[in-house]
């Protein structure tokens, strides 16, 4: 169903359009909402448990974790037939903030905030380098012969 609406959508955006019309939304938005519902109506008329309740919230699996947030976050979820500045997947922000995140796992943590900043700023001009397309090698060479070109 996602699949469809980004070939509507990158037909629309290979014609100028920066959105998909109300006719076509309207139609994924339903077709959505009834996958969704669905997927969920398994779950909604589980019987009761004779267990003894247990303390805090109850476990689900991951598979009731994804319709339950596929369902909360609709709206965020199809804005990318919306507002077609907003990517068809977030794998852009993914790849920026993973190597912070093994950086935390294998240390731990950071052993100051100056370290903290320093990482977060060279792996910014790293990535905004790539985004640019330009030789990351070159360009951190050039920083440390003291003549960076900044980008933009």
């Amino acid at each position: 169903m996602l699949l469809r609406i980004k070939e509507s959508v990158d037909k629309a955006k290979e014609m100028g359009k920066i959105a998909l019309s109300r006719y076509q939304i309207s139609p994924f938005k339903k077709k959505y909402r009834n996958i969704v519902d669905a997927a969920l109506e398994p779950y909604l008329n589980q019987p009761p448990s004779n267990a003894p309740p247990k303390r805090g919230p109850k476990k689900q699996s991951k598979v009731k974790n994804l319709l339950d947030r596929l369902d909360k976050y609709q709206t965020e979820t199809l804005r990318f037939m919306v507002d077609f500045r907003v990517p068809f997947d977030n794998n852009l922000a993914e790849r920026d903030i993973r190597m912070t995140k093994v950086k935390q796992k294998i240390s731990g943590t950071f052993r100051s905030e100056a370290g903290t900043k320093s990482f977060c700023r060279i792996r910014g001009f790293i990535s905004t380098l790539k985004k640019q397309e330009r030789n990351v090698l070159e360009e951190l060479t050039l920083v440390f012969k003291l003549n960076p070109i900044h980008p933009v």
